[in-house]
């Protein structure tokens, strides 16, 4: 497996990610992020995210895939090889990647950065997709503008601490198949039709609210839109679905009435993410800045 490696800048450091990211292909070529895939294997095919499997085509196999799709990190030789390249020019490398409590490629990661030659330092964002976004962009865009590797790193915490995300699930049968949540939680919302809201707290998926048709959904996300319109500095906002295209670009026209000034990027989810998920699911990320 090849991964996308970024073209050589004279940088003093590079900056790594995983494809759970939200990233632009335009924000990866200008800040020269190396992405590292992640595989997924749905009914004993095995698809390489961004490679040989692309985020429409996903859910459409998902949806007729007889089992749930099983996701799985790079092998542990292929972040060595990568990070070895990418320090022999001299260069550190920050590799940055989704929190441990979703998948065990940020440890894949450290053991890798431990037996590099190269000097690697390994962060768990406790977030990912569009909320890990926040911070790699951050490391990047210092990175380029020549910034010492512990400013840097100082920011990554400053952005992570900053950092909201919110998920809303409509079926809760692919997170609890996945491990993501109890059983006892899935079986009470999948009996009494329950939409949940989940809130990223310290890496983990906890359960803000949760109640019986979308108008829990909808009634949350507005109040979330308002909390959003009286928070100063606002620098970023993001949006990342599986396959609700209609909820999410209504929401997305809301929060630009309400923040004309703040970027909203608006996505499909990796596999990784829709994975556990699963269909209708979306979530709302932002961070703020002092």
């Amino acid at each position: 497996m090849e991964e996308s490696v970024a073209d050589p800048v004279m940088a003093t450091i590079k900056i790594v990610t995983d494809s759970s990211v939200q990233l632009t292909p335009d924000e990866i070529k200008k800040y020269q992020i190396t992405v590292i895939p992640l595989s997924v294997m749905i009914d004993d095919t095995v698809y390489v995210d961004g490679e040989t499997l692309t985020r429409p085509q996903f859910v459409t196999l998902m949806n007729e895939a007889k089992a749930l799709p099983k996701t799985s990190q790079p092998p542990i030789g292929h972040f060595i090889e990568l990070f070895d390249q990418l320090g022999e020019d001299g260069s550190s490398v920050i590799a940055l990647h989704m929190t441990d409590a979703i998948s065990g490629t940020v440890d894949t990661a450290r053991q890798a950065a431990s037996i590099s030659k190269s000097d690697v330092t390994v962060i768990d964002t406790r977030e990912t997709d569009r909320g890990m976004a926040f911070q790699v962009l951050t490391a990047a865009k210092m990175a380029q503008a020549g910034a010492t590797k512990a400013d840097v790193l100082a920011a990554i915490d400053r952005v992570r601490d900053s950092t909201k995300l919110y998920m809303a699930v409509m079926s809760l049968d692919n997170i609890v198949k996945g491990g993501r949540v109890s059983r006892v939680t899935g079986l009470i919302s999948n009996i009494l039709n329950m939409k949940v809201i989940f809130e990223m707290v310290d890496g983990e998926l906890q359960v803000r609210t949760k109640g019986r048709g979308v108008k829990t959904v909808n009634k949350f996300m507005r109040e979330i839109i308002n909390n959003l319109s009286q928070l100063p500095h606002v620098k970023g906002i993001g949006i990342s679905h599986v396959a609700a295209d209609k909820v999410v670009n209504e929401f997305k026209a809301q929060l630009q009435a309400a923040l004309p000034n703040v970027p909203v990027l608006v996505r499909e989810t990796s596999p990784i993410i829709a994975t556990y998920a699963g269909m209708g699911a979306f979530a709302l990320m932002y961070y703020t800045e002092d």
